[in-house]
């Protein structure tokens, strides 16, 4: 693909480097921003800027933030006895979009994995551990993917909270076996949070 301007072609290149989006639309998307307001593509490259600077994870159940505490885990109205496990940000947002949970959470950042490389020390489990003693925490729900991998991750978890008394349940599979949360409908996601089973008892 021939340019007529290097500077095209750089942004070209950077843009073709996100997730779905190839060179051809890449240059369009460029083309675009060149010919929008110079103040709109400032403030679109100051928002990127920012958010990639400034973005935070939550001391306590490792979400994206703005500050030390994400605002679920700083809110009093949240229910703190229940902490839902996920593997990815995207499945917090995913599972507040349907409005049926009003506990908190916490981040895994993925799921045992040995194919990929990433085993239990790669996640934030010794975190989820360390947040129950002299908490007021009673269920943790395990909100994972119904995946080898995520039904790995959850019997090490498990296993892991055999000492502590607590009620540990997972979501309801209405949630189809091979599915990712994030692609799930907010119907479907809903039923599951409020219709989960019980995983085990520590």
């Amino acid at each position: 693909m021939n340019f007529p301007s290097k500077l095209i072609e750089n942004a070209v290149e950077e843009l073709a480097k996100l997730p779905g989006i190839g060179r051809k639309t890449a240059l369009r998307l460029a083309l675009h921003l060149l010919k929008t307001e110079t103040e709109q593509t400032v403030g679109m490259a100051d928002a990127l800027l920012k958010m990639r600077t400034l973005i935070t994870y939550c001391k306590t159940c490792h979400n994206i933030s703005d500050s030390e505490t994400c605002s679920i885990c700083a809110n009093p109205g949240r229910d703190h006895s229940l902490v839902c496990v996920v593997s990815d940000i995207r499945d917090v947002m995913a599972i507040e979009n349907t409005s049926q949970f009003k506990g908190v959470y916490h981040v895994l950042g993925g799921v045992i994995s040995p194919i990929e490389g990433i085993g239990p020390s790669d996640l934030t489990i010794n975190s989820l551990l360390e947040r129950i003693p002299g908490s007021e925490i009673k269920e943790i729900i395990l909100a994972l993917s119904p995946t080898i991998e995520g039904d790995t991750t959850s019997f090490y978890i498990t296993r892991k909270l055999k000492d502590f008394n607590l009620k540990i349940t997972s979501i309801a599979r209405g949630v189809p076996v091979g599915g990712e949360l994030e692609y799930i409908d907010e119907i479907t996601l809903g039923r599951s949070i409020v219709e989960r089973s019980n995983y085990g008892r520590a």
